[in-house]
């Protein structure tokens, strides 16, 4: 069953490699069949956070937001894609992610985070599950962490290492099982 999941990517730092990981993620759901759209606050523009999605009367928020609600709300899952700054999640995710609310709720959510070192952004997992499960976006049990990001994978998102894959096909088949169940439960109905 092919699966609406876009990737939202966390960091707009000049440099920054979360854009590999991003890639590759997109490339291993659009290889299931799956649309992957990527959702990069870097080209956004989102302004600090004043007023979310929601708040705005209909039809006169920004373009981009109307934009990225539609998006959201035809997701069955998304993927999210963070670095670690500080033992924590990246501002700009942090931006982007809460200009919407309703827009989430019922879909599963999955955490891929990446580092320069060998503990693959876990940290700012640990704190990015909580703020999901907040979001009504609860993520999924397991995470794929891509320790050594720039040796880990190329510019293109490419990988060097061969357990990646591996990796990265039990996550995405965990997720497609969350997506596909609570899909199921969307269309019977949810609790409001």
């Amino acid at each position: 069953m092919a699966l609406v999941i876009p990737v939202i990517l966390g960091s707009v730092r000049q440099g920054r490699s979360g854009l590999r990981a991003a890639r590759y993620v997109v490339a291993a759901l659009r290889s299931r069949g799956h649309e992957a759209p990527l959702i990069d606050p870097a080209g956004l523009g989102l302004p600090l956070l004043e007023r979310m999605y929601k708040e705005y009367p209909p039809g006169e928020a920004p373009e981009v937001l109307e934009q990225l609600a539609g998006l959201l709300r035809r997701a069955d899952a998304f993927v999210v894609v963070s670095a670690e700054y500080n033992h924590s999640i990246p501002p700009a995710l942090s931006n982007t992610l809460d200009h919407f609310l309703e827009e989430y709720f019922w879909r599963p959510s999955a955490i891929v985070c990446y580092s320069a070192g060998r503990y693959g952004g876990v940290r700012a997992a640990m704190q990015l599950r909580a703020m999901l499960a907040e979001l009504g976006t609860p993520s999924i049990p397991s995470l794929l962490p891509i320790p050594e990001v720039e040796e880990t994978l190329d510019e293109e998102g490419r990988p060097a290492q061969p357990w990646l894959d591996r990796q990265a096909g039990r996550f995405l088949d965990e997720l497609t099982w969350y997506a596909e169940a609570l899909g199921e439960k969307r269309r019977a109905g949810t609790p409001y």
